[in-house]
């Protein structure tokens, strides 16, 4: 993508964004359109889906809006600091994040991508679905790895782990070896098994914590997407578990969009944050090189928050170059317009 092309791109965003309110309109009546989850690949880049903003009704809870929306604990939270989970006030607007960067992986199967706590599947050619998900809390870590899924399990029963059992005990709480299918199974209706032995994809009898860091190194659905997962993936599907706290990738109209998500606590000081954001960008840019917003990147990597920002400078900004980093130097040899803003 030469300046020229890019100029051309950016221009018309600039008309896109006088027309917010109306796009916002539309995107609600297309999600309410298509079917949860799913969203048609795009032909090129690797954006999908639209942010929307809801008002609140009396009665309702971001919890609820983040669950009819399809939206995580975390990601509704973070959408929407100011606003309380519980208790926000009626006629509150509200931001739907329903706008994704495609995992930088192989769009084959089910992708996991943990940091994010969102669950993609390729279910179809043309089409991606992606649901929001809970996986394993500090001390007990989601293993990341390439792995299938085995066998499918309606109504499991739950056999506690000896390890949680013995500290249930420790507390005077204890609880039973085996838990049988009901409303206290904390599997919910539907369970996927994984080759990992002792790792599963399933429901949840608590989903109002689906989209945080809660199991014990399972995968945690809402009962109404488990339940639509179990009836459709075959046996034998790819189960590729990931992390990537940073994603960036290109929109169909050749805007350069990142976004970032917490690391995870335990691998927070294994690699450098700021690092890993300029080399996944470097790997988004390719052998071109469009201005770059490095200070707005240096903010989304120090403050993620799960929203989708553009990296590129708009036709009317004046690029003010600044010195560019060791790293960036080393990455991008010198080359690369970098800017403050």
């Amino acid at each position: 993508m030469n300046i020229t092309t890019l100029t051309r791109h950016t221009a018309r965003c600039a008309i896109t964004l006088g027309l917010t309110a109306l796009i916002a309109t539309g995107a609600q009546a297309e999600e309410q359109d298509r079917q949860r989850g799913h969203f048609p690949l795009p032909e090129s880049g690797n954006v999908i889906g639209k942010n929307i903003t809801v008002t609140i009704q009396e009665g309702d809870t971001l919890i609820d809006l983040g669950r009819t929306h399809n939206v995580g604990y975390e990601a509704i939270r973070m959408a929407n600091p100011d606003v309380s989970i519980w208790a926000p006030f009626e006629g509150t607007e509200v931001v739907i994040p329903d706008q994704h960067i495609l995992p930088d992986t192989p769009r084959e199967g089910i992708v996991i991508n943990l940091s994010e706590m969102r669950l993609y599947y390729y279910s179809a050619p043309g089409v991606v679905e992606t649901y929001p998900i809970s996986v394993g809390r500090d001390g007990f870590a989601t293993p990341v790895g390439v792995t299938r899924t085995t066998v499918k399990v309606k109504d499991p029963a739950w056999s506690p782990p000896s390890s949680m059992r013995r500290e249930a005990a420790a507390r005077g709480e204890p609880v039973p070896s085996v838990v049988p299918p009901g409303p206290d199974n904390p599997l919910g209706r539907h369970a996927i098994l994984l080759g990992i032995p002792s790792y599963l994809i399933h429901g949840t009898n608590r989903p109002d914590g689906v989209g945080m860091r809660v199991s014990r190194g399972c995968i945690r659905m809402f009962p109404e997407d488990i339940e639509s997962l179990y009836e459709r993936v075959p046996s034998g599907t790819q189960v590729n578990i990931i992390d990537q706290p940073f994603k960036a990738g290109w929109a169909s109209d050749g805007t350069l969009y990142a976004q970032s998500f917490p690391p995870l606590e335990e691998n927070e000081g294994s690699f450098e944050p700021l690092l890993n954001a300029i080399e996944t960008v470097a790997r988004a840019f390719g052998d071109e090189k469009p201005p770059v917003d490095y200070a707005k990147l240096r903010d989304l990597v120090e403050q993620p928050d799960g929203m989708i920002v553009s990296l590129l400078h708009t036709a009317s900004e004046a690029p003010t170059p600044t010195e560019p980093s060791p790293e960036v130097e080393r990455l991008f040899g010198g080359e690369l317009e970098l800017s403050t803003r």
